[in-house]
């Protein structure tokens, strides 16, 4: 089994111009096939509010879903960079709530780092955190925690002005002490003029050419079909699979067809004397 990669080895994939290949996860099988499959790092997002729970957004996550998801990813991938996604007002309060949920996802679900939504107005979360010796992602762009205060899930930074915050907001990730930034969302121009810029790895989703990429299993495996972002590309369409499944089950159970002889179980040899002597017993 190839060895774990840490943050210096994706620090030496930006020098050496290699592309970095993540996915989302929630659960122990799907964990465990990604890791399986070589993916180099895996996020346990916030995305499993829609993917999982079937919110209408990232917003109503808990922690304590995502410590549970995170525990179950990390036991399917116990060889591959984990990722806890920090959900909504579990870092906004205060640098102290920050820290402390932040070390949740270390002590209690084993991730070795913590991804946060926000630039400019979450620096100081991230470099308490990072102070604290917890490593940070952040996250810049299209945020979903935010999407109701950027007017719903829509591309950022489309014209000079927004890219501008877009652009700070990734500065200030990096002076804050994170080891990589998610830019979600932006046009490529943006995201190459950051990966250029920054040291630090640039990852993205829906934001073209970087350092790495990463997908929501849900749009990659073809499992969530209540819409598709355009920047989403379905290498599956398990839910075509299972719905077939699900229906060629139904017709064999309804039809008798299952179980067939293959999957029952039967009395031992020599025990028929004394099953029909039970029977009579009870009538």
């Amino acid at each position: 089994m190839a060895k774990k990669l840490s943050r210096l080895d994706f620090q030496e994939m930006k020098i050496k111009g290699e592309q970095c290949a993540w996915v989302t996860a929630y659960d122990y099988p799907t964990a465990s096939f990604a890791e399986a499959a070589g993916m180099d790092m895996i996020l346990v997002g916030d995305s499993m509010g829609m993917v999982v729970f079937g919110y209408d957004g990232t917003v109503p996550v808990t922690m304590e879903q995502c410590i549970m998801m995170t525990q179950a990813a990390r036991a399917g991938a116990r060889n591959t960079w984990l990722i806890g996604d920090m959900p909504f007002m579990s870092y906004h309060t205060s640098v102290g709530q920050a820290i402390g949920n932040a070390g949740r996802f270390i002590k209690e679900a084993g991730a070795d780092c913590v991804k946060l939504e926000g630039g400019v107005r979450v620096a100081d979360k991230i470099k308490g955190i990072v102070d604290a010796g917890i490593v940070v992602m952040g996250h810049v762009g299209l945020t979903p925690q935010s999407s109701a205060a950027l007017g719903g899930f829509r591309a950022q930074g489309r014209d000079a002005a927004s890219a501008r915050a877009v652009i700070e907001d990734a500065l200030a990730v990096h002076a804050a002490g994170a080891f990589s930034v998610l830019v979600e969302g932006v046009p490529e121009e943006i995201t190459s003029f950051l990966t250029r810029k920054l040291p630090i790895p640039v990852y993205g989703i829906g934001a073209g050419i970087c350092d790495g990429q990463v997908q929501v299993v849900g749009d990659l495996l073809g499992m969530f079909t209540a819409f598709t972002p355009k920047f989403a590309k379905k290498y599956a369409n398990l839910a075509e699979i299972e719905t077939k499944a699900f229906k060629d089950y139904i017709s064999d159970v309804k039809s008798k067809q299952y179980p067939a002889e293959e999957h029952k179980y039967h009395m031992l040899k020599g025990e028929g004397e004394a099953l029909k002597k039970l029977f009579e017993e009870f009538g």
